[in-house]
């Protein structure tokens, strides 16, 4: 797996941070690393973006924006609204590819879900990964709703051929409530892929110098971590 691509099942879901145990992962064993961030929105000139964020957590990465925009929107909106030119699907793949030249894994972040649009052809994260034939993790939220959003993302990718490699609950509460216990035995049923991690609550805030360190507990084997799904059920969902 040279190119993995990562989406989420919406915004604030957690991508950046799991982007960033990702990556800090593949650092530890030992392989370079690139991020791709495609399109950058909500971030002036000269303030740090998610690509930056993964940088700062995950340590030597590089770390590559190709289009940013001020506004807080969907890229394509974005781009339009500032009379900027936008990022299309191709831009995409080939940047990566360029990149996996000179690294052992690229990854590439997209913005929100997976359909949101880059450009007013319609152009998303799914058409730059199937230019790729990249495999793709989704991003999830714990709690209630995100059964319906990972079905939905779970059930695009199929539908476009594109191969789901599993989902990673981006953000686990300190204190889950019943919805959120439920969900650890449901998102897998759903999504028809494996539970591939879980990030506590708020370790993108925690001390840089401490994340690479603890990234493993919280990925598993399939993204090079020891994390195990059964164990981390049994523990939260044993007894819904």
């Amino acid at each position: 797996m040279t190119v993995l691509v990562i989406t989420g099942t919406g915004t604030e879901v957690g991508k950046t941070v799991a982007t960033a145990a990702v990556a800090a992962a593949a650092v530890a064993a030992g392989r370079s690393v690139a991020v791709l961030k495609p399109a950058q929105t909500g971030v002036l000139p000269g303030e740090p973006g998610d690509a930056e964020e993964v940088a700062r957590l995950a340590g030597a990465v590089t770390a590559v924006e190709l289009a940013r925009y001020p506004e807080p929107l969907a890229p394509g909106t974005a781009a339009r609204r500032a009379g900027l030119a936008p990022v299309r699907p191709e831009q995409v793949a080939e940047a990566a590819a360029e990149l996996a030249t000179e690294h052992d894994l690229v990854l590439v972040e997209g913005a929100g879900g997976l359909l949101v649009r880059f450009d007013d052809a319609g152009g998303t994260l799914a058409d730059a990964a199937r230019l790729l034939g990249a495999p793709v993790v989704v991003v999830a939220s714990a709690g209630l709703g995100t059964l319906n959003t990972t079905e939905l993302t779970a059930r695009e990718l199929r539908s476009r051929g594109l191969d789901l490699l599993g989902v990673v609950i981006g953000s686990w509460p300190d204190e889950p409530d019943l919805a959120s216990r439920c969900n650890v035995l449901d998102l897998p049923v759903v999504a028809g892929a494996p539970l591939l991690g879980a990030l506590p609550e708020g370790v993108g805030r925690g001390p840089a110098a401490e994340f690479p360190g603890a990234v493993g507990s919280w990925l598993g084997p399939g993204l090079g971590g020891t994390w195990d799904a059964d164990v981390f059920a049994a523990a939260h969902a044993g007894a819904v």
